[in-house]
């Protein structure tokens, strides 16, 4: 009995947060070499600086993972038999979470809780939420993710070398968000806005290759530019869920230079669920007029800065 070895980099500093991995170890005379490749032609500007290879057995169960410190692959031993494999990148998985792994068809990526909001102001468990999404869980935006999924890989007896091709694409969407014409943007303070968007896939289900069916908020931020009075952010999501209908709610939070503490939230279903292309998506606001603080040595009450006050004036999409 020994462990089998590939060109790897250290399992432990790769390992997904929450992901546990069966040890591989197969009796010599039971195994088979095999070159794992990863082509990159669904993904061609993909540069990820290593890759994961989870092999479940027939059933779908009892993974054995291997890890690549490279994005071309290598060689790998595995036992007899036939199994279904799934590839992800291994770099840059800090943000990752992972459930449900020891079944090939439930394996699934999210992302962990989002803290504060309102450029550090409140926690996110007790902003204002636009109604209908007070219960869905504020999370953070994942990073690049690139999966695939491959079934019935026949492992057998082999004069020569057998082959083992995974093809990765892109599991994530990129989302654009501007806010144009937005007046009193120098009073907000560092001219820095955090954002959530509702209704979004919570995770991504590698066995299905598709978004999750449970929603969340994803919080994100945006930069302002009060020269040019625009908003701008850019951010990753799992898209939206597949059979689950929800809406889209883009909500800012500002925190004025008084301390005063200020938030919109506007339906944004349709360019959602409307866009072009669902991988690439562009959300437009346009008209927006922040509150001013009062001037230094004014007489005019200050707002109360402990609560979230709602800008009343209308938007113009």
């Amino acid at each position: 009995m020994r462990l089998s070895r590939i060109n790897i980099l250290s399992i432990a500093a790769l390992t997904l947060v929450s992901c546990h991995h069966k040890d591989v170890y197969m009796e010599e005379e039971m195994t088979s070499e095999l070159q794992v490749v990863f082509d990159w032609r669904n993904a061609p500007d993909a540069d990820p600086e290593s890759m994961a290879l989870y092999m479940y057995e027939e059933d779908g169960h009892n993974p054995m993972r291997f890890i690549f410190s490279n994005k071309t692959g290598g060689l790998i031993k595995a036992p007899f038999g036939v199994r279904h494999a799934i590839c992800m990148n291994a770099d840059n998985t800090d943000w990752a979470r992972m459930r449900n792994h020891e079944d090939i068809e439930t394996l699934e990526i999210y992302t962990e809780d989002a803290t504060e909001i309102g450029t550090r102001a409140d926690n996110a468990t007790t902003v204002p939420r636009p109604e209908g999404t007070e219960n869905e869980r504020i999370a953070a935006t994942p990073h690049m993710l690139w999966s695939s999924r491959s079934n019935g890989i026949s492992i057998v007896p082999h004069d020569g070398m057998q082959t083992i091709t995974m093809y990765p694409q892109e599991a994530v969407c990129h989302y654009i968000v501007d806010v144009y014409d937005v007046k009193n943007l120098e009073d907000v303070e560092s001219s820095a806005v955090d954002a959530t968007l509702s209704g979004m896939a919570e995770g991504y289900n590698h066995g299905q290759q598709s978004p999750t069916d449970n929603t969340v908020s994803m919080k994100f931020d945006l930069k302002g530019n009060p020269v040019e009075e625009n908003l701008h952010g850019e951010f990753l999501t799992f898209g939206e869920c597949p059979t689950t209908e929800a809406k889209h709610y883009l909500t800012l939070y500002m925190v004025l230079t008084d301390g005063s503490k200020w938030y919109h939230y506007f339906d944004v279903t349709d360019q959602v669920t409307k866009a072009p292309d669902p991988t690439h998506v562009h959300i437009i606001v346009r008209g927006l007029d922040l509150p001013q603080p009062p001037k230094s040595g004014s007489t005019e009450l200050k707002t109360d800065v402990n609560d979230w006050q709602a800008v009343n004036i209308g938007l113009k999409m």
